[in-house]
């Protein structure tokens, strides 16, 4: 009689969850589906399956043969993936610093981290950018130094998060391995190297994959910062592509696709290590 009791509640449970799962879902099925359909037939017949003559490939090679993926796709990942390497390396040296010593003013460095998660980007972006400009980074029409525009604000923003994460992890992991460590003649890189990072893979792990995603996902920064067309990333270009295409919704649910598959790719393959690396960074020892 008690289990019957418990799993009224379970299966409740997984009807709400389920819910859940198909209204959070089922938009990107629907874009994908509508992304494969003939412009002409999105507006009278948008909920079937693009089948036989409603089915076409147009609207992916129109939104590649019409916008700069392959540069904006580059663009991206440049200033993601070092994003993401900065991200890792300074919060992880930062939260062991954190965790493992005591020093003046460690209390106040740990509220500060604490409250520089409460500043949203928008209320920075303009002494960033003016900043940015007098230092001959922003604003002059150079490739690369526009990327490291974007790149710099990027890191700062993440990095609180990272270090908050990081340090959680941090503290579960034994100080007894890194005193025998010590012993055995090993310095505090070593320890770090090669005791702390194995142990706290998970929590890298979801640092690098969080980071990552912000910033391939950051479109305000962004439009502050790349204003030249060799300069746009793939945010910006789906931005672009939105304001020109107008009624073709085929061609526009074609570009959200292409956006949206290396942030799915991303996701699919390392969703473990997003669960397990928020559930250990919040454990405490």
């Amino acid at each position: 009689m008690d289990t019957g009791r418990k799993s009224v509640p379970k299966i409740l449970t997984y009807v709400l969850l389920s819910f859940w799962a198909l209204t959070t879902i089922y938009p990107f099925i629907w874009v994908i589906l509508n992304s494969f359909r003939r412009k002409g037939l999105i507006i009278s017949d948008s909920f079937s399956l693009p089948l036989g003559d409603a089915f076409t490939w147009d609207n992916y090679l129109t939104a590649w043969e019409r916008s700069d993926f392959k540069n904006a796709y580059l663009n991206s990942f440049l200033i993601s993936g070092t994003v993401t390497v900065a991200v890792v390396i300074l919060a992880g040296l930062a939260a062991y610093g954190l965790v493992r010593y005591r020093f003046p003013g460690r209390g106040l460095l740990y509220s500060l981290i604490m409250a520089g998660m409460m500043f949203p980007v928008f209320s920075t972006i303009i002494p960033v950018f003016r900043m940015e400009a007098v230092m001959g980074l922003a604003g002059t029409g150079n490739r690369w130094l526009s990327l490291l525009a974007v790149i710099l604000p990027q890191i700062a923003g993440n990095l609180c998060f990272a270090i908050i994460i990081l340090m959680g992890f941090i503290q579960s992991v034994p100080i007894e391995l890194e005193e025998s460590a010590y012993l055995d003649g090993c310095n505090v890189f070593q320890i770090y190297f090669h005791i702390i990072i194995p142990a706290a893979k998970s929590s890298f792990a979801t640092v690098a994959i969080f980071a990552f995603l912000w910033s391939y996902n950051d479109l305000f920064t962004q439009s502050f910062f790349l204003r030249y067309p060799q300069e746009r990333a793939i945010t910006g270009l789906l931005n672009e592509i939105s304001s020109q295409a107008g009624v073709n919704y085929g061609l526009m649910a074609a570009s959200v696709v292409l956006v949206v598959i290396p942030v799915l790719i991303v996701y699919v393959c390392l969703q473990k290590h997003i669960i397990k690396g928020l559930t250990a960074g919040a454990v405490k020892g």
